[in-house]
């Protein structure tokens, strides 16, 4: 027991306090430390129920117990926020690093442009003096000094079969690729929206009027350099576009690495186009600072090694070096930089293609920032600060994800070394169908076929769109499956699942029903960039034969690229048709849609309005262009490509008439796309589909000038606070305002009609799909009994205050407001329009 004085100031008198403080004994804190494990919190009764059965804390009492749980408490908080201000400071400190080496790099690039600026300026001064003077021989000599301040390497033809040889194409390859992760051997551009700091993905870089097209990250991530370099190398875990790759020889070097010889395929993003391959050099080795480098590029006759041999069906692609530059940091973690340089023949693929293979931006998302991402994935789920849903471990969640994108991808270029081959067309080229009679090699199990024989079918299409985000197509896609999809065929995708397709659909008519779709998460990455969900489709079956039709059918479904920001992203919604069971070795079908934006350079034209690039691949000259500020600003490119690939079983028998319903199919969902795409392009917001008052229309110019007029008339004060003193219009204020507003009809059941930007946020929906939301919907119990009672007072006096609640989006997320104010809309000649209704300070729950 310690005794301890503490003076006190009482009205200038000093009095002494005395108050006890105990030293608890090692067993006495060892039996605390037990219960603090399993309860940091414990309750009164908890905290006496411990004296009683712990004859060493007898002598303690409860109140003391308490103050043990509450400084344990404070001093676990206090580690836990000392241990997080060391990892922030260790970031800061790398990135620091990383930023002073990429200052240092800019000022040499700097410094190279200013001399090349200057060279510039003397050769064109010397090209006027020579045309002066009639001589081109200051031209012929100033053109062969260019020519040697870039001179094209020719190296000597190495032997295959000889080490040393290859060893010193590994070291040139070393050297140039450092050259682009630290110097500046390419000219790089730093990417629209990607901004450095200790929790973003890293530093990206695009090049600029360099051979090909490169990407450049540099980035920290909390894993040891050999184990980075572990996942790096395996690519086909990490690149979904990577088919295969395999290591053909490995050759070890004397400073303790390895030369590897590597042949590696790679998907077609469309339909439209030919796979690549590439026939490489990879080099493993370390640095005398401790990094680690592992760097590659392909062999072809200009740099001296063997090529290999074509493969029928691919276009040969060259690797010029790029690596990864893997280097340790203080007190754990890694500082990486990635290079991918590639040549992908650009010239081989039609010109309205040829975007998809000369954007540096493509090739950072689908292969640089996919790197990085992917370590950064692997290092979370290491450190366990990801939970995930359903159970299974995040490789197993991961594993799904690669299953479906592969999947797809397989369906997408239709491999014929995987058992594909063409069936013959109805006449019209719109839609592709293959089958596959032997899909051990893409399913690796045939047990969900029918005894009597069958296989896989595949149609599929491609297509141009016109001023669609990407990311808001396939948003929509996901949300509103309804607006595309088939309950028969989707039906018919659950039956392959059993012992035998009940039927063809098409062939008779359904008498099913069903209802909306339910997306449970399973996971996400660490940015929400991809996420994986189940998602259940609600049957209804209307007599006791409907069995199927009355079940709930469920999906496996990947979506990726919805991010509005990520420039240069593909956006992507994948599922396929799982049963109750979801066993991890389920067989998945994947089906699906991809868009790709088309990075349009100013110099190209631009591509005719078709939307069919199946019928007609000619380009012209397109009558307007964008700049590439303004295409940053607006976060979307004026053109993309849609693929869209459906999957189905067959049974022999029913072959030809499946593809007959297959090849209908996708002409029904592209024509559903084409609709929707023309309904919520940003750039058509005046001639929407199916929207009863679309922005920009002059029905919801009128329609802004009500609902503010009837507000002011209502409750005699302006709606926006004069926001439209600045020359703004009345419709931009309101589809702009920071508060959710929305118009339903008077109606026995209220349909909304029109909302603006926050009301289609918080209603998590789109001005095509709003008017299929009713009022009852969004309102949860209490809201529709406030509104029923507060509807007369409404009606009669026009206006009413509503307190905050809760009310739900149209995805189930539930929404929290302060305050809710409704009012009647009345038109020109003062009778009833609709009913308004305003979600003061909204937020997601």
């Amino acid at each position: 027991m310690i005794v301890q004085y503490n003076h006190i100031i009482v009205n200038g008198t000093a009095h002494s306090k005395m108050f006890r403080v105990r030293l608890y004994t090692p067993e006495q804190v060892e039996a605390l430390e037990r219960v603090y494990t399993e309860c940091p919190k414990p309750s009164s009764i908890r905290r006496q129920q411990l004296i009683r059965e712990c004859p060493i804390l007898s002598n303690i009492e409860p109140k003391q117990i308490k103050v043990w749980f509450q400084n344990r408490r404070c001093r676990e908080k206090q580690r836990k926020e000392a241990s997080r201000l060391q990892t922030v400071n260790r970031k800061l400190t790398a990135m620091n690093k990383l930023l002073m080496e990429e200052n240092d790099r800019l000022q040499k690039q700097v410094s190279h442009l200013v001399y090349e600026n200057g060279y510039m300026r003397q050769q064109i001064t010397t090209a006027t003096v020579a045309t002066t003077d009639n001589s081109c021989e200051s031209v012929v000599t100033s053109g062969q000094h260019h020519q040697q301040q870039n001179p094209t390497p020719q190296h000597p033809q190495r032997d295959a079969n000889n080490p040393a040889g290859l060893l010193a194409v590994a070291e040139e390859t070393l050297t140039e690729f450092l050259s682009k992760a630290t110097g500046t051997a390419v000219e790089w551009v730093q990417m629209v929206g990607m901004k450095p700091g200790p929790d973003s993905i890293g530093i990206i870089a695009v090049s600029h009027n360099c051979s090909g097209v490169a990407a450049r990250a540099c980035g920290l991530v909390s894993l040891e350099p050999t184990k980075v370099a572990e996942i790096l190398k395996d690519r086909p875990s990490w690149y979904r576009d990577c088919r295969s790759l395999n290591v053909l020889t490995v050759i070890p070097t004397g400073n303790g690495g390895t030369v590897e010889l590597i042949y590696m395929q790679t998907y077609a993003p469309t339909t439209l186009a030919s796979a690549r391959d590439f026939w490489t050099l990879r080099y493993t080795t370390g640095l005398e600072d401790g990094s680690l480098v592992i760097c590659e590029r392909s062999l072809t006759p200009s740099t001296g090694g063997p090529a290999g041999p074509p493969s029928p069906g691919f276009v040969r692609a060259e690797m010029l070096p790029s690596g990864y530059l893997i280097r340790p940091c203080e007190g754990g973690g890694s500082m990486i930089h990635i290079v991918d340089h590639l040549d992908l023949d650009a010239w081989s693929v039609p010109e309205v293609l040829r975007p998809l293979y000369e954007s540096p931006k493509i090739l950072a998302q689908k292969m640089t920032i996919a790197a990085l991402r992917h370590i950064r994935q692997i290092a979370q789920e290491s450190s366990g600060e990801i939970a995930y849903n359903g159970g299974r471990q995040p490789a197993v969640l991961r594993t799904f994800s690669q299953r479906l994108s592969k999947g797809f991808n397989d369906a997408v270029n239709g491999f014929t070394d995987d058992g594909w081959s063409l069936l013959g067309s109805d006449g019209v080229e719109d839609v592709t169908i293959m089958i596959n009679s032997s899909p051990d090699k893409l399913l690796g199990s045939s047990s969900i076929f029918s005894p009597i024989g069958g296989g896989i079918l595949c149609a599929k299409a491609s297509m141009l769109l016109q001023n669609v985000p990407p990311a808001l197509l396939v948003r929509f896609l996901r949300e509103h499956r309804s607006e595309w999809a088939d309950c028969g065929v989707d039906a018919y995708s659950a039956a392959s699942l059993r012992a035998s397709p009940y039927a063809v659909p098409g062939l008779r008519a359904s008498s099913g029903l069903f209802g909306g779709q339910v997306i449970l998460p399973l996971a996400h990455t660490v940015e929400h960039e991809e996420f994986l969900e189940v998602i259940r489709l609600e049957g209804h079956g209307l007599n006791q034969d409907d069995i199927l039709m009355s079940r709930d059918m469920f999906l496996l479904q990947l979506c990726s690229g919805v991010d509005d920001n990520s420039v240069g992203a593909c956006a992507q919604l994948v599922f396929a048709p799982i049963d109750e069971s979801f066993a991890d070795d389920a067989p998945l079908l994947s089906s699906g849609f991809r868009v790709i934006p088309l990075d349009q350079k100013m110099d190209s034209p631009a591509a005719t309005k078709t939307l069919d690039l199946a019928s007609t691949l000619e380009v012209g000259r397109g009558v307007s262009t964008r700049s590439a500020s303004d295409s940053a600003s607006n976060a979307y490119n004026l053109r993309s490509v849609l693929t869209i690939a459906f999957q189905f079983t067959f049974e022999n028998h029913l072959r030809d008439n499946v593809a007959a319903m297959a090849r209908q199919y996708v002409r029904s969902v592209v024509a559903s796309v084409q609709r929707v795409a023309m309904a919520i392009a940003p750039s058509q917001l005046g001639t929407q589909l199916g929207v009863k008052h679309p922005p920009g229309s002059p029905e919801a110019q009128t329609l802004a000038r009500w609902i503010s007029r009837s507000y002011r008339s209502h409750s005699g004060v302006e709606l926006f606070h004069g926001d439209t003193q600045a020359g703004d219009s009345l419709l931009k204020v309101l589809w702009q305002h920071s508060d959710a507003i929305m118009c339903c009809s008077l109606k026995s059941t209220p349909v909304f009609t029109f909302a603006n930007q926050a009301g289609l946020d918080m209603l998590e929906t789109t001005l095509v799909a709003l008017q299929d939301i009713t009022l009852e919907k969004i309102l949860d119990d209490a809201g529709r009994k406030m509104l029923c009672s507060e509807f007369p007072k409404i009606m009669q006096q026009g206006f009413a205050y509503l307190p905050g609640g809760i009310c739900v989006s149209s995805m189930g997320r539930p929404v929290s407001y302060e305050q809710a104010v409704a009012w009647k809309v009345l038109n020109e000649e003062d009778t009833h329009h609709c009913l308004a209704f305003m979600f003061v300070n909204w937020s997601f729950v």
